[in-house]
Protein backbone atom coordinates (compact mmCIF):
# COMPACT_ATOMS: atom_id res chain seq x y z
CA UNK A 1 0.00 0.00 0.00
CA UNK A 2 1.47 3.23 -1.20
CA UNK A 3 -0.17 6.53 0.31
CA UNK A 4 0.80 9.54 -1.67
CA UNK A 5 1.22 13.19 -1.12
CA UNK A 6 -1.81 14.66 -3.54
CA UNK A 7 -4.21 16.75 -1.20
CA UNK A 8 -7.39 15.43 -1.26
CA UNK A 9 -9.75 16.81 2.15
CA UNK A 10 -9.54 18.38 5.72
CA UNK A 11 -11.86 18.12 8.74
CA UNK A 12 -11.73 16.56 11.64
CA UNK A 13 -11.24 12.61 12.25
CA UNK A 14 -12.54 10.61 14.70
CA UNK A 15 -12.40 6.57 15.86
CA UNK A 16 -14.81 3.56 15.69
CA UNK A 17 -14.43 -0.09 16.24
CA UNK A 18 -15.54 -2.40 13.50
CA UNK A 19 -14.18 -6.50 13.41
CA UNK A 20 -12.45 -8.24 15.87
CA UNK A 21 -12.27 -7.01 19.53
CA UNK A 22 -8.96 -4.78 19.88
CA UNK A 23 -8.28 -2.59 22.46
CA UNK A 24 -10.98 -0.38 23.47
CA UNK A 25 -13.36 -2.04 21.15
CA UNK A 26 -15.30 -5.26 21.34
CA UNK A 27 -16.40 -7.18 18.53
CA UNK A 28 -18.42 -5.48 15.81
CA UNK A 29 -19.52 -5.84 12.10
CA UNK A 30 -16.90 -6.28 9.51
CA UNK A 31 -18.15 -2.63 8.19
CA UNK A 32 -19.85 -1.72 4.51
CA UNK A 33 -16.99 -3.49 2.60
CA UNK A 34 -16.16 -6.51 5.16
CA UNK A 35 -12.75 -6.23 5.94
CA UNK A 36 -12.76 -3.47 8.76
CA UNK A 37 -10.93 -4.53 11.13
CA UNK A 38 -10.10 -2.06 14.86
CA UNK A 39 -6.39 -3.49 14.62
CA UNK A 40 -5.69 -1.90 11.44
CA UNK A 41 -5.29 1.08 9.50
CA UNK A 42 -8.17 1.17 8.09
CA UNK A 43 -11.01 4.13 7.82
CA UNK A 44 -14.35 5.03 6.99
CA UNK A 45 -14.91 7.90 3.85
CA UNK A 46 -18.69 9.00 3.99
CA UNK A 47 -18.28 9.21 -0.05
CA UNK A 48 -16.89 5.17 -0.15
CA UNK A 49 -20.21 4.65 -2.51
CA UNK A 50 -23.90 6.02 -3.63
CA UNK A 51 -25.72 4.18 -0.83
CA UNK A 52 -23.23 5.54 1.59
CA UNK A 53 -23.20 9.28 0.40
CA UNK A 54 -26.94 8.87 0.75
CA UNK A 55 -26.45 8.05 4.52
CA UNK A 56 -23.75 10.23 5.35
CA UNK A 57 -24.54 13.67 3.24
CA UNK A 58 -21.33 15.84 4.03
CA UNK A 59 -22.68 18.27 1.05
CA UNK A 60 -25.00 19.63 4.14
CA UNK A 61 -22.37 20.65 5.86
CA UNK A 62 -20.69 22.20 2.28
CA UNK A 63 -18.20 19.07 2.22
CA UNK A 64 -18.82 17.63 -1.90
CA UNK A 65 -16.21 15.51 -1.66
CA UNK A 66 -14.64 12.91 -4.04
CA UNK A 67 -15.77 9.55 -4.23
CA UNK A 68 -13.18 7.30 -2.76
CA UNK A 69 -14.25 2.92 -2.33
CA UNK A 70 -13.12 0.16 -0.76
CA UNK A 71 -9.58 -0.33 -0.77
CA UNK A 72 -8.96 3.04 -1.67
CA UNK A 73 -5.80 4.64 -0.14
CA UNK A 74 -4.92 7.87 2.21
CA UNK A 75 -2.45 9.18 4.24
CA UNK A 76 -4.00 10.68 7.24
CA UNK A 77 -2.38 13.60 8.49
CA UNK A 78 -2.34 15.30 12.31
CA UNK A 79 -2.94 19.23 11.35
CA UNK A 80 -0.86 20.04 14.66
CA UNK A 81 1.61 17.38 15.54
CA UNK A 82 2.09 16.24 11.65
CA UNK A 83 2.22 12.46 12.65
CA UNK A 84 0.91 10.48 9.70
CA UNK A 85 -0.90 7.43 9.38
CA UNK A 86 -1.68 5.24 5.67
CA UNK A 87 -5.19 3.89 5.64
CA UNK A 88 -7.21 1.67 3.71
CA UNK A 89 -11.11 3.02 3.08
CA UNK A 90 -12.89 -0.40 4.63
CA UNK A 91 -16.33 0.81 5.91
CA UNK A 92 -18.64 4.14 5.16
CA UNK A 93 -18.79 6.95 7.67
CA UNK A 94 -18.56 9.06 9.59
CA UNK A 95 -22.58 10.51 9.61
CA UNK A 96 -20.99 14.03 8.24
CA UNK A 97 -24.23 15.92 8.26
CA UNK A 98 -24.95 14.86 12.01
CA UNK A 99 -22.00 17.10 12.53
CA UNK A 100 -22.03 20.37 10.52
CA UNK A 101 -20.36 22.98 12.05
CA UNK A 102 -18.42 21.02 14.72
CA UNK A 103 -14.65 22.26 15.03
CA UNK A 104 -11.61 20.77 16.71
CA UNK A 105 -8.90 23.20 16.94
CA UNK A 106 -5.04 22.97 18.02
CA UNK A 107 -2.25 25.41 18.64
CA UNK A 108 -4.95 27.75 16.99
CA UNK A 109 -5.45 25.98 14.01
CA UNK A 110 -9.03 24.48 13.53
CA UNK A 111 -10.75 22.06 10.89
CA UNK A 112 -14.44 21.71 11.09
CA UNK A 113 -16.86 18.70 9.85
CA UNK A 114 -16.08 14.80 10.38
CA UNK A 115 -14.93 14.23 7.41
CA UNK A 116 -13.09 10.94 8.02
CA UNK A 117 -13.31 7.78 11.20
CA UNK A 118 -9.90 6.02 11.48
CA UNK A 119 -9.91 2.73 12.98
CA UNK A 120 -8.41 2.81 16.85
CA UNK A 121 -5.06 1.87 15.84
CA UNK A 122 -5.37 4.23 12.95
CA UNK A 123 -6.76 6.90 14.90
CA UNK A 124 -3.69 6.16 17.89
CA UNK A 125 -1.26 6.39 15.10
CA UNK A 126 -1.22 9.88 14.94
CA UNK A 127 -2.96 10.86 18.21
CA UNK A 128 -4.69 9.88 21.39
CA UNK A 129 -7.35 8.09 21.72
CA UNK A 130 -9.02 9.89 24.42
CA UNK A 131 -9.20 13.55 22.48
CA UNK A 132 -11.85 11.87 20.63
CA UNK A 133 -11.63 14.28 17.66
CA UNK A 134 -8.50 15.66 15.84
CA UNK A 135 -8.10 17.67 13.11
CA UNK A 136 -6.18 16.37 9.72
CA UNK A 137 -4.84 16.62 6.41
CA UNK A 138 -6.05 13.99 3.98
CA UNK A 139 -3.75 13.41 1.04
CA UNK A 140 -3.97 10.12 -1.89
Amino acid sequence: MACGSTSLWAGETTWFCCGSAWGPCGSAGGGACGTCNSSAHQAAWPNASQSCWNITRPDLCGENMARRGCGSVMNVKHQCSGATVCVTVSDCGPRTQSFCGESTCCNGACRTNRVIDLTPAAFSAIGNLSSGKLPVYIYE
